[in-house]
């Protein structure tokens, strides 16, 4: 048997790492996937590999986030390596060694912000997004990046990263928020200012299955791809949306996953959620590969797959294929849904951490410019009795600008505990402790 399409597997199951020995978060949801794969021979077939997964530095996490008090209080030697895996699966797509790449990696990383002061919905830095800063900062010619995200929860840290900045396409099929932490990812949430439209949130209800994510799929993801034309194609691979899932409500099965990575044809796959370990896990994973490859993969069969009880309702195929159609029209008219112009736009939230039980109050301040993405500046006050000024200057930036992103360092005011600030173009990360 041999691989259409050469396709690269990286798998750290992080053995050192877990919420506790108990929690639906931990090693085993990689390691039944691992015995999986070595007893069907996927990694006997010609054109199918295996590579090790590398280390992220500090300072490519510090080209995501401002970590309070810093990084290595923030993470694990777990956390890096989770996150150099995805860059590895990069960087082997890149340099044309494979066709495809799956990180299998955890602990996952879609819910972690830019600010990070904690660590929320099990995550603690974001992964994909320190994968997709370190590609633009090393391979120059990635211009535009699209990130599908299909685990069952909003990816509400990747869209945060990234609403600000129209080179990042970011599309979340999810579990209706007004069903499922973490309570966001409406249709309502399409981007900020500078990039209005490039966020897509396709929130549909509980009980969905292969049908109304496939159409989600056909009908709005892979037009909106199209007409965005993106360098780099990752999924965020979720698979809590599966049918056995403990704590989510859909039905989606290992058949519906492979299927949606045939039609998707990512460059990179990352592994988020999915915490059915026996019964799902290993058979999803065993699909998406089988569909990366290019191979069959008709016969993969969890193990209570019953296509009865899986069945959606024609009220929920009604309701999902209404919602696709608005949300493509708002994507054709994006360019309306954009705000007047202003020199400021400020924005406040609060932000719950679950997994550390910490709060935090964010005030944003994005300086509007023609000329780029604009300077942004976070001031963020925590529960923990961290309160910290975090600067933001993007790809790009312009030389006003900069001068802005250097008034607010220079000349913070209140009293914080630190200023930071990120410069994409210089590649550098400062902190000034006050």
């Amino acid at each position: 048997m041999k691989a259409k399409r050469r396709t690269g597997l990286i798998f750290f199951p992080a053995y050192d790492w877990e919420i506790s020995p108990t929690h639906p978060e931990r090693k085993e949801r990689l390691l039944y996937t691992q015995d999986q794969v070595l007893e069907e021979g996927v990694l006997d077939i010609e054109g199918v590999y295996e590579f090790k997964a590398g280390v992220a530095s500090e300072q490519d996490i510090s080209r995501v986030h401002f970590c309070v008090p810093d990084v290595p209080s923030r993470i694990t030697a777990s956390h890096n390596i989770s996150a150099g895996g995805c860059i590895e699966a990069a960087r082997l797509v890149l340099d044309g060694v494979v066709d495809n790449a799956f990180a299998l990696v955890r602990p996952p990383g879609h819910h972690a912000m830019r600010v990070v002061q904690g660590a929320r919905g099990f995550c603690n830095i974001n992964i994909e997004a320190v994968m997709l800063e370190w590609v633009r900062t090393h391979y120059p010619g990635v211009k535009k990046i699209a990130v599908v995200d299909t685990d069952c929860h909003h990816g509400d840290g990747t869209q945060d990263i990234y609403w600000h900045d129209p080179d990042v396409l970011y599309i979340s099929i999810h579990q209706d928020g007004r069903t499922l932490y973490p309570g966001s990812g409406f249709p309502s949430e399409f981007g900020g200012p500078k990039a209005a439209g490039y966020t897509i949130n396709i929130p549909l209800p509980p009980l969905t299955g292969d049908e109304g994510i496939l159409w989600a799929v056909e009908h709005v993801v892979l037009p909106v791809l199209e007409d965005f034309g993106p360098d780099l194609v990752i999924n965020s691979a979720g698979q809590d949306n599966h049918f056995t899932d403990p704590i989510t409500n859909m039905s989606f099965s290992a058949l519906g996953y492979a299927r949606l990575n045939e039609l998707l044809k990512p460059h990179v796959c990352v592994l988020e959620g999915g915490y059915s370990i026996e019964g799902a896990l290993p058979y999803v994973n065993t699909g998406i590969i089988l569909a990366l490859a290019g191979l069959d993969y008709s016969y993969v069969r969890e193990p209570d797959y019953d296509p009865e009880r899986v069945r959606q309702d024609p009220r929920v195929t009604e309701y999902i294929q209404r919602l696709c159609e608005q949300i493509y029209d708002m994507w054709r008219n994006r360019s309306a849904l954009a705000p007047e112009p202003r020199p400021f736009y400020e924005r406040s939230r609060s932000i719950f951490y679950d997994t550390d039980s910490i709060t935090e109050r964010q005030h944003e301040t994005l300086a509007y410019c023609t000329a780029c993405n604009g300077a942004l500046r976070i001031d963020s006050r925590a529960s923990t009795g961290y309160r910290i000024l975090a600067v933001h200057l993007p790809r790009g930036a312009c030389s006003a600008c900069r001068s802005q992103a250097r008034e607010w360092f220079d000349h913070p005011g209140g009293p914080y505990y630190a200023v930071y600030l990120q410069d994409l173009d210089a590649d550098e990360f400062t902190v000034k402790i006050m």
